[in-house]
C-alpha cells in the first residue's frame, strides 16, 4: 500500500508538471496562429539598381542632397521655336470638335501663342520659387521640391506631406496647392491644426529625375525610393497623397512599410479585385443600390455601367495599349516634335478634366487652365526629353498579370482618406474600395472636379487633405 501511495503520488507530480506544460504549448502553438491569422501581410521592400551599367560592388552611394536648379538658353529655346515654325497640320473633320483627338485649329492657336507670347523664361523663374533639390538613390538622380512653412504658430505640430503626380502630369501640378497646405492661415483655410510642409519628387524617368537605365522599373521601385527618399530628409512618419501614378506610388508605399506612413490620401483609387460578387453588386446596384452598399450618388456615377464603365474608358485608354506595349515606338515622333507633343499630352488635360469637353472646338482647356500653365507643363517634358521614359512606365508596370502581384495581394491598412470627384474616369464606390483599403478614414464626394485634382481644384483638395489628417491626429 506504501508502494502504491509513494508511486500514485510520483505519478500526479509528474502530471503536475506536464499537463501545464502541454497546455502551454498548445496554447502558444494557438496564440502563435491566431497572431500569424491578423498579422498585416506587406509588400516586401528588397533593393533596386537602375544606373547604368552593373552596380559597383565597392564604395557607398552618395547620400548628399544637393541644391537644383532649372535653368535654360538661347539655344533651348531657338531651337523650339524653329520646330514650332516647321510643323505640318491635318485640318480636322468638320463639327469633329475633340472627338477624334486634339483639334489641329485649336492647336495652331496654341502653337501660335507658345511660339509668339508664351515666355520660357519667365515660367522657369515660376518653377525655381520653390526650393528644388536632387539626391541619389539606387544609383539614378531623384528630384524633388520640399516647401516648408514660414510661420508655424506656437505648439501647432508640422506634419510632412509626400505628393506624388502621375502622367501626363509634373511636380508643377502642386504649384497651386503647395501655399494652400504650408500657409493655410493667409488663404483663409486655418481651422486651427494643421500645416504641412510638402515635399514633391519627380518620379524616375519624368522631368528632372533621372530615368532608369535597366528594365522592370515600377510602382514598387517607385515606392521604395521614396521611401528611402523620406528617410534621407529626417522623416520617420509622415503623409502620402497621390492621384494616377501617384495614387498607386503611395499605396505601395503604405503596403510596403505601414509603420512609416501615418496616412494615404488618394484622388483616384484603383482597385483590381473582381468577381462574382462585384457582378452582383453592378446588377442589384442599378435597381437596389442599398441592398449591395452603394450610395444614390455612387448609382449616379457609375451607371449606366457598360457606357461609363466599358465605352467611355476603351475611348480613353488607346494611350494606355500603345504606352504598355511599344512605348519607345510611339516616343520617337513625340520626343522630336513639340507640337506632336504638346497635342498628345493637352488632349488628357481637356478630356480627363470633364468629359463633356469633347463637343468643344477649343475642348474647353482654357476654361479651367492658362495657357501658361499647361505649356509649363509640356514644357517639362520636353526639355527634359522625358516622354520616352515616362511612357515606359506604363510597360513596366503592366508587363505581368495585375492579379498576381504583390500589390494586389497586400491589403492597406493605414488610415486612409479618399476624394472622390465626379468627372474622374472611374468611380470606386467606398464599399468596393474597402476591399483593398481596410482603414477608411474619410470619404469624400467632392462637388465638382476631375483626374488633376492638384492642378484644377486645388482648394478643394487641400480642405480634405486637411479634414483627413485632422481626423487621423484624432485617433
Amino acid at each position: 500500500t506504501i508502494l502504491f501511495l509513494l508511486r500514485s503520488f510520483e505519478y500526479s507530480q509528474k502530471n503536475a508538471v506536464l499537463v501545464p506544460a502541454a497546455a502551454l504549448g498548445v496554447g502558444g502553438i494557438l496564440v502563435f496562429w491566431l497572431r500569424s491569422r491578423h498579422k498585416i501581410k506587406t509588400i516586401e521592400m528588397g533593393d533596386g539598381w537602375w544606373g547604368s551599367g552593373e552596380r559597383p560592388l565597392k564604395g557607398k552611394e552618395d547620400e548628399s542632397i544637393r541644391p537644383f536648379k532649372i535653368e535654360t538658353s538661347d539655344k533651348e529655346i531657338e531651337d523650339l521655336h524653329r520646330r514650332l515654325e516647321q510643323a505640318r497640320y491635318t485640318p480636322p473633320l468638320e463639327g469633329a470638335a475633340f472627338h477624334y483627338g486634339f483639334n489641329s485649329n485649336y492647336l495652331q492657336k496654341v502653337v501660335a501663342y507658345w511660339r509668339n507670347q508664351f515666355d520660357w523664361r519667365k515660367q522657369v523663374e515660376v518653377l525655381n520659387k520653390y526650393p528644388h533639390f536632387q539626391t541619389t538613390i539606387e544609383g539614378i538622380d531623384i528630384h524633388f521640391i520640399h516647401v516648408k512653412p514660414s510661420y508655424v504658430p506656437h505648439g501647432r505640430a508640422v506634419q510632412p506631406l509626400l505628393m506624388v503626380h502621375g502622367w501626363p502630369g509634373s511636380f508643377y501640378e502642386f504649384y497651386k496647392i503647395i501655399p494652400l497646405l504650408t500657409e493655410p492661415a493667409e488663404h483663409g483655410l486655418n481651422e486651427g491644426d494643421v500645416v504641412f510642409e510638402v515635399i514633391c519628387p519627380s518620379i524616375p524617368g519624368y522631368g528632372f529625375s533621372e530615368a532608369p537605365h535597366q528594365k522592370g522599373f515600377d510602382t514598387i521601385a517607385t515606392a521604395r525610393i521614396f521611401h528611402k527618399l523620406m528617410n534621407r530628409l529626417g522623416f520617420k512618419q509622415y503623409y502620402v497623397q497621390g492621384g494616377d501614378w501617384g495614387s498607386r506610388v503611395t499605396t505601395n508605399m503604405a503596403q510596403m512599410l505601414p509603420q512609416s506612413v501615418k496616412g494615404l490620401h488618394l484622388n483616384v483609387v484603383f482597385v483590381n479585385k473582381q468577381g462574382l460578387g462585384r457582378i452582383i453588386s453592378v446588377m442589384l446596384g442599378a435597381y437596389l443600390p442599398w441592398l449591395v452598399g452603394l450610395t444614390r450618388e455612387d448609382a449616379r456615377r457609375i451607371y449606366p455601367f457598360m457606357q461609363k464603365n466599358v465605352y467611355e474608358i476603351l475611348r480613353e485608354s488607346g494611350y494606355l495599349h500603345i504606352q504598355a506595349t511599344k512605348p519607345d515606338t510611339a516616343g520617337c515622333g513625340l520626343n522630336d516634335s513639340p507640337v506632336g507633343l504638346a497635342a498628345y499630352i493637352l488632349e488628357k488635360f481637356s478630356t480627363w478634366t470633364d468629359k463633356s469637353f469633347l463637343d468643344k472646338d477649343d475642348g474647353s482647356l482654357e476654361s479651367k487652365y492658362s495657357l501658361d500653365e499647361l505649356l509649363t507643363n509640356v514644357m517639362i517634358y520636353w526639355v527634359t526629353s522625358s516622354i520616352v521614359s515616362s511612357m515606359r512606365y506604363y510597360k513596366e508596370n503592366f508587363s505581368n498579370d495585375p492579379h498576381l502581384t504583390a500589390h494586389a495581394r497586400v491589403g492597406v491598412h493605414v488610415p486612409t482618406g479618399i476624394a472622390a470627384f465626379p468627372q474622374e474616369l472611374l468611380h470606386t464606390p467606398r464599399v468596393w474600395a474597402k476591399q483593398v483599403f481596410k482603414n477608411i478614414v474619410t470619404y469624400s464626394y467632392m462637388p465638382r472636379g476631375g483626374h488633376f485634382a492638384a492642378f484644377e481644384e486645388p482648394k478643394l483638395l487641400a480642405q480634405d487633405i486637411m479634414h483627413f489628417v485632422r481626423k487621423v491626429e484624432q485617433l
